[in-house]
C-alpha cells in the first residue's frame, strides 16, 4: 500500500494498492480504527484479483475534500523541499556504484 503513486511506480512492486491518501496516512485515517481495517482489507481483496506483475491498483476510498489544496498550500508558504523526480540520488559514491552496477 502506498499513497505516492510516483514512488510506488518507480519502486515497481511485484503488485500495489494506491490510496490517495496524503503522504504518512498510507495505512488511513489517525485514530480511525474503522478507516484503516477498510483500508487494509480493501488492499487485501484487490491483491487476490491481481493477475498482472507490476500491476497497481487504485483503491476507491476517499479523503475528506480540500486536503489536496492544504497540502499545496504547505508547499507554497515554507516547504523548500525539491520536487520529486526520477533523477537517482545517492548517499555516497560506494552507493552509486552499487546501485549502477
Amino acid at each position: 500500500m502506498g499513497a505516492a503513486l510516483d514512488i510506488l511506480r518507480a519502486g515497481k512492486p511485484p503488485r500495489a494498492s494506491f490510496i490517495d491518501y496524503p503522504l504518512g496516512t498510507s495505512a488511513g485515517k489517525p485514530f480511525d480504527r474503522e478507516n484503516q481495517i477498510e483500508l487494509v482489507r480493501s488492499s487485501l481483496s484487490v491483491q487476490e484479483g491481481i493477475t498482472e506483475a507490476g500491476s497497481i491498483i487504485t483503491l476507491p476510498l476517499q479523503w475528506p475534500e480540500g486536503w489536496e489544496k492544504k497540502n499545496q498550500m504547505e508547499q507554497i508558504e515554507g516547504d523548500q523541499r525539491s520536487p520529486r523526480d526520477t533523477t537517482p540520488r545517492y548517499q555516497t559514491e560506494e552507493d552509486r556504484m552499487l546501485a549502477e552496477n
